[in-house]
C-alpha cells in the first residue's frame, strides 16, 4: 500500500524552509557582495572626484556635467551605436537563417552543427589573434583570397571604414550560442502544422513565413535583446585588435571606459560613465520590450 507523501513528510514546513535558505544563501551572499555591493559603490563613487591616490572627493553633478561635453564620449557612443546597429541584425538573420539550414535533414548536419558552434567557445582572446591574421593586409587569410581572384587588398579593421564592419563579420562568426538557440526553438515546432499547410498547398516560402518566423519570434527577441546588450558592451576585441583606432574608429564606450578608470585612474568620473551606460542599455531594452506586443507572436498568449 503506497503511502500519501505530504510536504512536511520527515520535516516540518519551517525547517523545510531554514534549509532552503542555508542551501540558497551562498548564491544570495555572492550576488550582494560582488553584484550589488561594487553596483553600490560605483553608484556613489560616481558623485565624487576619485583619482584612486587620493580620497574620494564629494563633487555632486560635475561628472555628469563634465561627460555631456567630453567629445571622446560623443565619439565613443557614435562608435558603439554604428557597431550595434551593424553588427544586431547581421547576428539576428545570419544566425536564424544558418539555424534553419541545420534544422533540415542533410546527412553528416551535426557534422555542420559542430563547426558552427566552436567559434562561440574559442576564447575571446584567442578569436581576436585569429581574426588579427585573417585581417592582415599583407598576409592576411582575406587578402590572399582578394588576390587568387585578382582584385585588390584592402586594409579592413585597419581603415577608418572597414574597422566597424570587420568586427560586425568577426561577431557574426562567434554566434554559434545564437545559432543554438534558433535550432531548438526550430525543432520545438510542431510538424502537424507544417504537414497542414502542405494539405492547403502552402509552397516552402509561406511556410516559412507565415508558420517558421512567426513562431519563432519570441526566440528572435530573446537573442536580437542578448546581441543588443552585447553589441553596447562590446570591448575585447578593441581592446586587443585595433586599440581604438584607427583614429579612434574603434573607440567603443566600454574600452574609453576602461582607459579612463585604469590607465587614467579616474575611478569617479569612469563609475559615472558606467552608470551612463547602463541607462542607456536600460532604455534601449525598455524600448525593445513596449515594441514587441507588435511583433512577437506567443503561441499560447491568450486573446
Amino acid at each position: 500500500m503506497s503511502r500519501n507523501l505530504r510536504p512536511a513528510d520527515g520535516l516540518s514546513e519551517r525547517s523545510q524552509l531554514k534549509w532552503g535558505y542555508f542551501f540558497i544563501g551562498p548564491c544570495i551572499i555572492g550576488l550582494v557582495v560582488f553584484n550589488f555591493g561594487p553596483m553600490l559603490f560605483s553608484l556613489f563613487m560616481a558623485f565624487t572626484q576619485w583619482e584612486m591616490v587620493i580620497p574620494p572627493k564629494f563633487t555632486g553633478l560635475d561628472n555628469i556635467a563634465a561627460i555631456s561635453k567630453d567629445p571622446l564620449v560623443r565619439a565613443s557612443l557614435g562608435v558603439t551605436i554604428h557597431y550595434t546597429v551593424l553588427s544586431v541584425p547581421l547576428i539576428t538573420v545570419m544566425a536564424f537563417l544558418i539555424a534553419v539550414l541545420l534544422n533540415t535533414g542533410v546527412k553528416g548536419i551535426s557534422v555542420f552543427r559542430t563547426i558552427f558552434y566552436i567559434p562561440s567557445i574559442v576564447p575571446s582572446v584567442a578569436s581576436a589573434a585569429i581574426w588579427l591574421y585573417i585581417f592582415d593586409p599583407m598576409f592576411g587569410l582575406l587578402n590572399s583570397i582578394l588576390k587568387i581572384f585578382g582584385l585588390p587588398a584592402q586594409p579592413f579593421i585597419y581603415s577608418r571604414e572597414g574597422v566597424i564592419p570587420g568586427l560586425a563579420m568577426m561577431a557574426v562568426w562567434g554566434a554559434g550560442n545564437t545559432v543554438i538557440i534558433y535550432l531548438a526553438g526550430l525543432q520545438g515546432i510542431s510538424r502537424e502544422l507544417y504537414e497542414a499547410a502542405d494539405l492547403d498547398g502552402a509552397n516552402g516560402f509561406q511556410r516559412f513565413s507565415r508558420i517558421t518566423v512567426p513562431l519563432m519570434t519570441p526566440i528572435i527577441f530573446f537573442n536580437m535583446l542578448m546581441a543588443i546588450i552585447g553589441a553596447m558592451q562590446t570591448f575585447t576585441q578593441a581592446f586587443i585588435m585595433t586599440g581604438g583606432g584607427p583614429n579612434n574608429a574603434s573607440l567603443f564606450y566600454s574600452l574609453l571606459l576602461y582607459n579612463t578608470a585604469f590607465r587614467l585612474g579616474r575611478m569617479g568620473y569612469a563609475s559615472a560613465m558606467s552608470w551612463i551606460l547602463f541607462i542607456i542599455i536600460a532604455a534601449l531594452t525598455f524600448v525593445v520590450f513596449r515594441t514587441s506586443n507588435k511583433w512577437v507572436f506567443y503561441e499560447n498568449k491568450a486573446d
